[in-house]
């Protein structure tokens, strides 16, 4: 298992494939093995890297104190273990948000973006009135004794999730830290990185399920195509938040084709 150190902070990472740099940055109580269908499909024609964020998997749990520029320069210190050149860098949900602060901070770093079902933080995609009850819900949710937490996400798949998907679910959720997840959420609740879309210079893939009910296509997808100069939005029909596992086929698709296009 690759892992590097910053400031103490140990971040682990998988790396199969031979190729470009395609890093995979994951949301909320996941981990690298959200991206298991990516990894075994596009790793023919890429370097797929998959990390778990600190706080998450088996990296070491976070400080409080940690804000979003730390996770960026956690990310920053993992395309540059890898040492294969600036990486074509892909975030789900409040991994857009990270891959994001990444680029306003290394931005030499990064080939292309590819923005999937994320937010510009909460703060900056949300409605005020629902970043309160999103904030809301968190807090009863990390209220419960130890021994009761089980962190759930509503609305993460439009229909019937595979079977598979699931069980993956349910076994990330499970090695969910309390205390880290209260450290991310604060720090999405209050990102607003809208300041930097128009500054994006580089090649930036837009990749939405249809019926995404936490990141929806409209507004939140609108307003990042409408403010980045060089994004092209790609909406996979029927498909919800968790788009790389609902719907790995088109999805892995879609980043193969734009990848290899910037490559």
């Amino acid at each position: 298992m690759p892992a590097v150190r910053v400031d103490g902070i140990e971040v682990a990472y998988d790396r199969v494939g031979q190729g470009p740099p395609l890093v995979l940055a994951h949301g909320a109580t996941a981990d690298a093995r959200l991206f298991r269908p990516q990894a075994e499909d596009l790793t023919d024609e890429f370097t797929v890297v998959a990390w778990d964020e600190p706080g998450a998997g088996r990296s070491s749990d976070v400080p409080p104190a940690f804000t979003l520029a730390d996770y960026a320069r956690c990310l920053a210190a993992v395309i540059e273990d890898v040492d294969l050149g600036p990486a074509h860098v892909l975030g789900a949900s409040w991994g857009g948000t990270v891959v994001l602060e990444l680029y306003r901070h290394h931005a030499a770093l990064v080939r292309t973006l590819l923005l999937v079902d994320t937010y510009a933080g909460w703060k900056g995609s949300l409605p005020a009135a629902e970043v309160r009850s999103r904030v809301e819900g968190a807090e009863r949710m990390l209220a419960v004794p130890a021994e009761a937490f089980a962190p759930t996400m509503p609305g993460l798949f439009a229909g019937r999730p595979p079977a598979e998907a699931v069980r993956l679910l349910s076994v990330m959720s499970a090695d969910t830290r309390a205390q880290s997840m209260r450290t991310e959420l604060t720090v999405m609740a209050e990102a607003d990185l809208r300041d930097l879309l128009p500054k994006i210079e580089v090649p930036t893939l837009l990749l939405w399920g249809e019926l995404d009910a936490r990141s929806p296509v409209d507004p939140v997808a609108r307003q990042f195509l409408e403010a980045i100069p060089r994004a092209t939005l790609v909406v996979l029909p029927g498909i919800g938040h968790l788009s790389n596992i609902e719907a790995p086929e088109p999805f892995n698709r879609t980043v193969r084709e734009f990848c290899l296009a910037h490559s």
